[in-house]
């Protein structure tokens, strides 16, 4: 782990997409040429959903990890899916039991998808309950999790952008799993309304400043609890913003963050620097202890730099001026994991995916120092090979790239169908006779 902790020798930077109309258009027409190739692949996608809905039975040697589930998100209609991605008027509670596979059949960093519905849970991961509840019975459910936890302790996890319930669900199972944190915390999900689909960049970021109040609520709730002894939070991607944003206005309504909450670690923040920087100040001297887990070939964070202009805190180079003495400034220790590799092309999700460094959160997390979720459409993940062309030429050109695969893999229908079908229409109206 001191080998990963930020003293390293300077690296090579990772090669950002380059600007430019005539670059763009080559990427333009190569993305098209993948599509041609990969269209007999999309055929074979399969659109699931209803993986929440709970199984008969678990399997010998499956573990089960219970949490307590807050979200800003609307129920959906389908028990299986319980919430979609939609605001929600009110926060709403869940109790979910999730069942992970028997060692040997779980790969560490892994969530073993169901290749239908109902799961395997010999196989897969697969819910043991899942139970919409009210707020005080998720108090009491919290308060029976709570007791298992021999030093209760809270864990809070916020998962980021283009995250569905359950993507967000079994991912928080795998971590707390893989890491070690089963026994040790009391796991909590706060999940807020994204509505999973690389397209829904700007909603999901107005979902978050929608869920700061909630989170911030549920945070102060568990400060004030006497049960809880300790409060550590997880936050990836763009549930980075939510959080600082909800600890920053705790900091400013009581004058200090609760001195509860102990160890944040930020997983790949897709945050602007400088805003990071004033959000962690605003919170003042006595603060949390601040993880920062990054990555400096996260290519996702790339995009997002290219989208909004400024370095994202997830994929800076922490051996860099002014970096280095900014971080040491403000005692925010750095875990860099751009030599770790990843099953995630766009390295965004090591924190989760890379064995080792899940072991480094479960230590981080034991000591009290310190995912886009894989699961997309083939023509997202096309989309991303092609985002050069989309940020310089219009967010046209990428639905031009991406229309056909919306057309026969349905996970990508599901996620953006709805701008395709916009940018059809456009396309037919300004074609039609005047």
């Amino acid at each position: 782990m001191r080998q990963l902790i930020s003293k390293a020798r300077s690296r090579r930077r990772p090669a950002l997409c380059r600007e430019g109309a005539a670059r763009s258009g080559a990427r333009f027409c190569s993305g098209s040429l993948i599509i041609l190739s990969a269209l007999s692949l999309a055929a074979c996608s399969s659109n699931i959903k209803g993986f929440l809905a709970p199984v008969a039975d678990g399997a010998p040697g499956a573990t089960p990890v219970e949490m307590v589930v807050a979200t800003t998100r609307m129920k959906a209609g389908s028990p299986g899916e319980m919430f979609s991605g939609a605001r929600g008027p009110t926060p709403s509670f869940a109790d979910i039991v999730v069942s992970i596979p028997p060692d040997g059949v779980h790969k560490v960093g892994d969530v073993e998808w169901p290749k239908q519905v109902p799961g395997n849970p010999a196989s897969d991961f697969v819910t043991l309950k899942a139970d919409v509840i009210d707020r005080d019975q998720a108090i009491a459910t919290f308060s029976r999790i709570l007791q298992k936890s021999p030093k209760r302790q809270a864990l809070i996890f916020v998962h980021g952008f283009n995250n569905r319930f359950d993507d967000a669900v079994f991912r928080f199972a795998q971590i707390v799993h893989d890491s070690g944190s089963g026994t040790d915390f009391a796991p909590v999900l706060f999940t807020w309304p994204s509505q999973g689909s690389a397209f829904a960049y700007g909603y999901d970021r107005e979902s978050a400043n929608y869920s700061r109040d909630a989170l911030e609520n549920l945070l102060r709730w568990l400060a004030k609890n006497p049960q809880v002894t300790e409060i550590s939070i997880l936050a990836h991607s763009m549930g980075n913003w939510v959080t600082l944003e909800a600890l920053r206005q705790m900091a400013i309504r009581d004058g200090k963050v609760a001195p509860k909450i102990r160890t944040v670690l930020l997983a790949a923040p897709d945050v602007d620097v400088d805003i990071a920087r004033e959000q962690i100040a605003t919170m003042g001297a006595v603060r949390p202890n601040f993880t920062l887990f990054l990555s400096e070939d996260d290519r996702a964070l790339a995009l997002s730099r290219q989208v909004w202009g400024g370095p994202r805190l997830g994929a800076i180079d922490p051996d860099i001026e002014p970096y280095r003495t900014d971080l040491a400034r403000e005692k925010i220790e750095v875990v860099n994991l751009t030599k770790l590799k990843s099953s995630d092309e766009f390295n965004h999700g090591k924190f989760a995916e890379n064995p080792k460094a899940v072991e480094i959160i479960g230590r981080s997390l034991a000591s009290g120092q310190t995912l886009t979720d894989s699961r997309v459409g083939l023509g997202e993940r096309i989309m991303a090979t092609t985002a050069g062309a989309a940020t310089s030429i219009g967010h046209a050109a990428g639905l031009v790239v991406t229309a056909p695969l919306a057309v026969v893999d349905p996970l990508t229908r599901e996620h953006y169908g709805d701008q395709v079908d916009a940018f059809s229409r456009s396309v037919h109206d300004a074609a039609a006779p005047k």
